[in-house]
């Protein structure tokens, strides 16, 4: 089985125009929606390549009061086949600098984007599989240089149980290529179980008396330290409607 190779991108919008994530989003998995009967991939003018290989996994609006910037979009690709699948489709749009790489179908939307690759590590359950939840538990982990696989394999093998008591369903652990000092992981939780386990935490902190401390929460923190080497953030995201991992909605 090959490794899963996966795109994250943040996307912000400026000025703060609410309207803007919005359009973005909609066109967005509107015209991947359109993409999952392509037989094979096309360079277009205005929308760049399209391809069913390119995958929009997740498009989803950052929680701005978890810690994200207001009014950001975060998406997640999934390159079916990996480096010769997806992956270098994307990367064939740059030979050349064709005209048809650029975007301009949404000129001026957009303020900046920030792309991140990810690959799979052990462990890490395929995509195909992942939950569809109210929200996903987005983590960014700078670790010193060389530690992120053994970084993720803890996460795995200590973290991955603990999180599941308190509801939280791993859906990815990955090695932030091209660098060396960077982790990143994602998890599907509601968002009783998201308070529920806060609450916890605060217990364990004596900051909460009428909820059950898990004092395990805060061993793991001091474990993780052993692999950090600079920030560390989690924050929230919320599903758009139309993305793979959005909840169906009820009918009615």
């Amino acid at each position: 089985m090959r490794r899963g190779i996966h795109l994250l991108e943040e996307v912000d919008f400026r000025p703060m125009n609410s309207r803007r994530p919005l359009e973005y989003l909609t066109w967005l998995t509107r015209y991947k929606r359109e993409d999952e009967t392509r037989t094979a991939p096309e360079l277009t003018s205005g929308m760049s390549v399209r391809s069913r290989d390119i995958d929009l996994a997740g498009a989803f609006y950052a929680v701005g009061i978890t810690g994200h910037p207001q009014f950001k979009v975060v998406t997640l690709w999934e390159c079916h086949g990996g480096w010769d699948g997806g992956w270098r489709q994307m990367m064939d749009i740059y030979r050349g600098v064709d005209a048809r790489l650029f975007l301009s179908d949404i000129d001026d939307l957009r303020h900046s984007a920030f792309s991140r690759p990810l690959g799979a590590v052990a462990g890490s359950p395929p995509l195909s599989r992942a939950p569809r939840t109210e929200f996903y538990l987005f983590e960014s982990a700078r670790v010193r240089p060389g530690a992120a696989l053994d970084y993720l394999e803890a996460v795995r093998a200590e973290r991955a149980p603990l999180l599941a008591e308190h509801g939280h369903r791993l859906v990815g652990l990955y090695e932030v290529l091209f660098t060396d000092n960077e982790a990143v992981t994602l998890w599907g939780v509601s968002l009783d179980d998201h308070l529920a386990t806060q609450r916890a935490r605060d217990a364990a902190l004596g900051l909460d008396d009428e909820a059950e401390a898990d004092p395990r929460l805060l061993a793991w923190g001091r474990r993780a330290r052993d692999f950090l080497d600079g920030p560390w953030r989690e924050t929230l995201l919320a599903p758009f409607p139309g993305s793979r991992l959005a909840p169906e909605r009820a009918s009615g």
